[in-house]
Formats: C-alpha cells, sequence, structure tokens
C-alpha cells in the first residue's frame, strides 16, 4: 500500500509539474504567433494521442515519464510549407525565442506562488516554537537564548509556528548570516542575535534547530496506535488501532515522540513492541521498513498517533494569512525558496554542501508519498518545492536544458548573429554528457539511501 501510494502521488505529481512546464512555452509560442506541432508530456514513444486540434497542436502522453516537450515548426528540423514560414520558430526575433524559452521555468514559479497562496490562505497548522533545552557552546547559547522562550519573529517576520522559524534558520544557515531572534520570556519581548558561524551543510540532515543549539519543547502525546496502514510492517505485525505501547524491547515507552524516534533508529531491523489491548499484554515483532528522509535510512511502519482527545490550546499556532497579504507571503516564500535552491546548488558545486544532497526519482516518490499521507497541505508543499527545483534547474546555462537555449541566444543578441551550427552541437554534447552524469549521481543517490550504501 506504501509503494502504491508513493507512486500514484508521484505520477500526479510529475504529471502536474511536466504539463504546467510545457504549457508555458506552448502557451507564449502561440501567443507570439509560433506553430506548435506537438505537446508531448514525456519522451520517446507516444503511448496516447489525445487528439489534435484546429491549429494542427498534436497531444500525447509519451513512454519516457521523466520530462516533456514543446515541438514546434522550425526549418532545422525539417521542410516547412511556404506559407508558414513566417510561423517557425527559427524565424522569430531573438526576443520572441527568449520569452518563449523562459515561459516553461516561469511557469514552475507561478505554480509554486499559487499553491503557497493557497497554503497561506488555508493556513498551516502547527506547534508554537518554545525552547526546553538549549546545547552549551553553540550558537543558541552564544545569543542567550534561554529555556522557556517562544521565538516569535525571525528578522523581524512573524514566525507563529516551529517550522516557520526552521525554514527562516535555514534561510540563515545555508547563508551563513546573523539572524535577529524576536522572543517572548516572561511576558515581555527581547530581541536576540543568532550568529550561525560556519555551519557544515552535510550535517542539514541532523536538523535546522539541532545544528543551531535548540532542543523545542513537545507535547507529551499517548503511544496509542490510531491508524494502521494495510499492507505496512505494522498491519503485517498484527498491531491494531488503539492499541498502546508500553514498551519496545524492553524498555518502558510513555510518549508516542519517543516511540517513533525508537523506530526511526532501526531501519530494516527487528523490535519487540509490547501493547496493552483489551486488559491484555501482548509483544509483537515489528520490522521497520527503511526509507529515506533527508539523506538518511529511517524506519516507518505505517502507522499513525491516535490524535489526543484535546490538545492545549498553548501549545497549538497557526500561520495563516488573508488573501491579499497571502499574495505577499506567498511570493516572499518563492522567492526565499528560489534563492536557497541556488544557493544550494552553488555550495554544492564549490564543495561546501555534500553531493549527496541531490535527489533522484526514487526519493522523489517516496518524499510525494510520505506527504500525500501526511494531508493536503504538506503535499501543496511538495509541489511548491518541486516546481521551484525544476524552474530553477531548467535555467542552468546547460545546453538541451531552458537555461543552455537562453544563453546561446543571449549570445546571438550581443553577437548579432547565432553561434554557428557547430559550436551549437558541442555545446548539446557537453550539455548532454552532463545531464546524464547528473542523473546517474541522482540515481546512485537514491540506492545508496534505500540500500544503505
Amino acid at each position: 500500500m506504501s509503494f502504491l501510494i508513493s507512486l500514484v502521488s508521484f505520477i500526479v505529481a510529475l504529471g502536474v509539474l511536466i504539463t504546467v512546464h510545457e504549457f508555458g512555452h506552448f502557451w507564449v509560442a502561440r501567443r507570439l504567433g509560433v506553430k506548435v506541432l506537438r505537446f508531448s508530456v514525456g519522451f520517446g514513444q507516444p503511448l496516447w494521442r489525445l487528439g489534435t486540434d484546429r491549429d494542427g497542436t498534436e497531444y500525447v502522453i509519451a513512454a519516457f515519464p521523466l520530462g516533456g516537450y514543446v515541438k514546434m515548426l522550425d526549418e532545422r528540423e525539417g521542410p516547412v510549407p511556404p506559407e508558414e514560414v513566417h510561423r517557425a520558430f527559427n524565424r522569430q526575433s531573438v526576443g520572441k525565442r527568449i520569452a518563449i524559452v523562459v515561459a516553461g521555468p516561469l511557469f514552475n514559479f507561478i505554480l509554486a506562488f499559487l499553491l503557497y497562496w493557497a497554503i497561506f490562505v488555508t493556513g498551516v497548522p502547527g506547534l508554537k516554537a518554545v525552547v526546553e533545552e538549549i546545547h552549551p557552546q553553540t550558537p543558541a547559547a552564544q545569543a542567550a537564548l534561554q529555556p522557556g522562550d517562544r521565538i516569535v519573529a525571525v528578522d523581524d517576520r512573524d514566525t507563529p509556528t516551529a517550522e516557520a522559524v526552521r525554514m527562516a534558520l535555514l534561510e540563515a544557515l545555508v547563508e551563513q548570516r546573523a539572524v535577529a531572534l524576536t522572543v517572548e520570556r516572561g511576558g515581555v519581548r527581547a530581541t536576540l542575535t543568532l550568529v550561525p558561524g560556519e555551519v557544515d551543510l552535510n550535517q542539514l540532515q541532523d536538523g535546522v534547530f539541532h545544528l543551531v543549539g535548540i532542543e523545542l519543547a513537545r507535547p507529551a502525546i499517548p503511544p496509542v496506535i490510531g491508524q494502521v496502514m494495510g499492507g505496512g510492517p505494522a498491519a503485517r505485525a498484527g498491531l491494531q488501532p488503539g492499541d498502546r505501547v508500553v514498551a519496545v524491547d524492553g524498555e518502558p515507552v510513555d510518549d508516542w515522540v519517543a516511540f517513533a524516534r525508537i523506530v526511526r533508529k532501526h531501519p530494516g531491523e527487528p523490535v519487540r513492541v509490547t501493547v496493552e489491548r483489551d486488559g491484555r499484554t501482548l509483544t509483537l515483532t515489528v520490522v521497520p521498513e527503511a526509507v529515506a528522509v533527508g539523506g538518511e535510512r529511517v524506519g516507518r511502519i505505517g502507522a499513525a498517533v491516535e490524535p489526543p482527545p484535546a490538545l492545549d490550546r498553548d501549545w497549538l499556532a497557526e500561520e495563516r494569512y488573508g488573501p491579499l497579504a497571502a499574495v505577499v507571503r506567498a511570493l516572499e516564500k518563492t522567492w526565499t525558496m528560489s534563492t536557497l535552491t541556488l544557493d544550494i546548488l552553488w555550495k554544492m558545486l564549490v564543495g561546501k554542501a555534500s553531493l549527496e544532497n541531490i535527489s533522484g526519482p526514487l526519493s522523489i516518490a517516496q518524499f510525494a508519498g510520505q506527504s500525500a499521507q501526511i494531508g493536503l497541505v504538506p503535499f501543496l508543499s511538495f509541489l511548491a518545492v518541486i516546481s521551484i527545483s525544476l524552474g530553477v534547474l531548467n535555467l542552468l546555462p546547460i545546453p538541451v536544458l531552458d537555461g543552455g537555449h537562453l544563453l546561446y541566444f543571449l549570445i546571438e543578441a550581443v553577437r548579432g548573429r547565432p553561434l554557428s551550427d557547430e559550436a551549437q552541437l558541442l555545446g548539446q554534447k557537453i550539455g548532454m554528457a552532463l545531464l546524464l552524469a547528473l542523473m546517474a549521481l541522482a540515481f546512485y543517490n537514491d540506492f545508496s539511501r534505500l540500500f544503505g550504501g
């Protein structure tokens, strides 16, 4: 069941992102008078032909799903009837060609903006960022943060939830800059300066709060199972909704977070889970499945906690904005995530961040499935992040990508004439080699995470 959910979520995400990207090229090309011959979701042999419109554009779904293309009328790719020469892509001005190429990535950014707008209008629930412990000799200790402080703003931006604080701190860590933290302490607000210093970005998987020396407080939630995923490790072991976990491998457990942490630490390893059920005590052996999260293998059993009757409102917060305010916040979020993606890519290029951060289709499928199982808002947030990544990657100046074509057109605009066919062909070969190397690295990272390499 977990595999099926991941597969369906991945197909939906991929279909939406590719269609939006290619629609950007298609829509702008049509508006600028260029004839589009084919709109394809996927590469290779067409599997389904969805029809042809009045302008002769064919719509297809092709065999290889990791991408798509819009094929335009072009004299370099075949004979063009004299009466339609003016609609050929190669006959358009440099400005029009640039607009058509940029439109694909631009539509990915627009999609991310719309998703974030919907998320912020709907509201993002979460826990308040209340400090429980400060580790000594860390940036948080040097900033004089104290247990009991609630972080309510970062750099004058309200951060009602712990997730909002985490994203603001992540941006500061990547950029290695100081941030101003506004905290509530004893009913009074104070502003503290946190200086991340030299942080090894290869340790991001350990968590942003951990890297700056903060442990957040969490409400104690009874370890009672509320849902069991069909076909998952918990179901196979015989765990049922209503079971209260009392021990794991003989060690007492009285909190769901503690139980989840134990499960995470044992991917692929059997653990003995003792539960109370209908007045009886049972011990069952569960083997958590290994999943890739943040560049490491963690265990998961396919079970969700039973929500407590009422969580103390003092723990709860929500990041929500009105329709107009959400426009500003969505623009900020899209810009932040875009620059953050570029920053991490640059640091990987110069060796300041690990290449293990590059994920391939297998990891993305797992993330899609995990976010979809959590809820609609996490899945929409996942879509926004991947859409931004797709937009940024396609703008990189690598031939065969949109950014490579854009580079050629900019050179043509400066020189007054295009590069020679030989130079462009050489660039295409280099770009293809780089792209294949990147795909090989992504698949290698995927298999390493899945199989513990």
